[in-house]
C-alpha cells in the first residue's frame, strides 16, 4: 500500500476557455471541480488503476468538508484530520493549446499539534505500507523543515519516503535522506541554483540532489519527458501527447505510476511517463485510469547531455 500525506490540500476548479485575454469577459467552454493537492492526486491516480492507497489530509471549513465529500464520492480510502483553519480553493484556466494559468490560494496554517496528529495518523496506518508520499506546498507558518522531520520519523518506522515539494522545503528534506525526490525542471533549478537548458543540466543538477541526501531523483520535464537517476544509472524517457488539455496533476500521475510499477529503473520510469501523458490528455485534474493509458508512445532513450530542452518548458 502507498500512503500519501498532503499538508495543503485544495478544491481545484478547472475552467476551459477559448483564449485568455486580460480584462475581457470570457465564456467558459467547460468547468470541472476536483479534489486537489499533490498527495491527493497521487492517491486518486492509484485508485483509478486499482493500486491500494490511503490519503491523509487536514480539512477545515465548508471547503474542507466539500473536499472530503468529493474524495469519498470517488472511493478514496482516507484519514481526514479536522483543523481549525479553512481548506484552500485553487483556480486553473486551460486554453486549447495546453497553456495553463493557475491561481493558487496560500492555504491555512497548521498548528504544531495538528502537524503531530497528521504524522501520527500516517504512522498508525503504516503497518502495511510500502511507501509514504509527502508532497505539496507548505501552508503558511509551517516550519520549512517539516518534510525533513516527517521523513526522519517515517524512515525510522521502516517506511520508504518519496518527497515532492519545492524551494527551501525540498532542500531541507534532502538532509533527511528520502528514498526518492520528484522535482520538476523549475524546482530542480531552484534547489541547485543551476540553469536547466539541456539534458546534461538535468543530469548534473539531479546529481547534486543525490549528493545532498536523496537516494534517487525522478525529474519531470513537461513536454520534454522525464529523467531518472538511481545509483550510478541514468534513464531518460519521452511520451508525446497529440492533444494536450491540462497539465494539472500530470507530475502527480507520473509519481503514482512510477511507484505503482515498483519505483525502480527503466520500467518504472516508462510507466510513470505513460500515466503522466494520459493525465495531460484529460480535462482539469482528472487522473487517468487503465482505459486512458497508452504505453505505446513511451520511449526510453540513452540520455544525450547536449539535447536542448524546450525553452521555458
Amino acid at each position: 500500500m502507498i500512503l500519501t500525506l498532503t499538508l495543503n490540500p485544495s478544491l481545484d476548479r478547472s475552467i476551459e476557455v477559448g483564449s485568455l485575454t486580460r480584462g475581457a469577459v470570457i465564456r467558459a467552454a467547460a468547468a470541472h471541480l476536483d479534489p486537489g493537492g499533490k498527495g491527493v492526486n497521487v492517491s486518486r491516480a492509484l485508485l483509478a488503476n486499482q493500486v491500494r492507497s490511503r490519503a491523509v489530509i487536514p480539512f477545515g471549513g465548508a471547503e474542507g468538508q466539500q473536499l472530503v465529500t468529493l474524495l469519498a464520492a470517488e472511493g478514496i480510502d482516507m484519514i481526514s484530520v479536522p483543523v481549525a483553519g479553512t481548506t484552500r480553493s485553487n483556480i486553473t484556466l486551460a486554453e486549447p493549446d495546453g497553456t495553463v494559468t493557475k491561481i493558487n490560494e496560500p492555504g491555512t496554517a497548521l498548528t504544531a499539534a495538528e502537524l503531530d496528529t497528521l504524522a501520527s495518523a500516517v504512522l498508525d496506518a503504516a503497518g502495511s505500507a510500502d511507501w509514504v508520499v509527502a508532497s505539496g506546498s507548505l501552508p503558511p507558518g509551517v516550519p520549512v523543515d517539516v518534510y525533513a522531520v516527517l521523513c526522519e520519523r517515517f524512515a525510522a518506522a521502516g517506511i520508504q519516503v518519496a518527497v515532492d515539494t519545492s524551494g527551501p522545503a525540498l532542500v531541507s528534506a534532502l538532509a533527511a535522506g528520502p528514498t526518492l525526490v520528484k522535482p520538476n525542471r523549475e524546482e530542480l533549478a531552484e534547489a541547485t541554483g543551476t540553469p536547466i537548458t539541456h539534458v546534461g543540466d538535468v543530469i548534473g543538477a539531479a546529481g547534486k540532489l543525490r549528493a545532498m541526501g536523496a537516494r534517487s531523483v525522478l525529474t519531470s520535464l513537461g513536454a520534454d519527458g522525464a529523467l531518472l537517476i538511481e545509483g550510478d544509472q541514468v534513464w531518460f524517457g519521452t511520451s508525446p501527447v497529440e492533444e494536450p488539455r491540462s497539465s494539472v496533476g500530470a507530475g502527480d500521475a507520473m509519481l503514482a505510476g512510477f511507484l505503482a510499477a515498483g519505483a525502480r529503473g527503466e520500467s518504472a520510469l516508462a510507466e510513470g511517463l505513460a500515466w503522466a501523458s494520459a493525465a495531460v490528455g484529460l480535462p482539469g485534474s482528472r487522473m487517468p485510469g487503465p482505459a486512458d493509458i497508452d504505453r505505446t508512445a513511451v520511449r526510453i532513450h540513452t540520455p544525450d547531455p547536449a539535447l536542448p530542452l524546450t525553452p521555458g518548458g
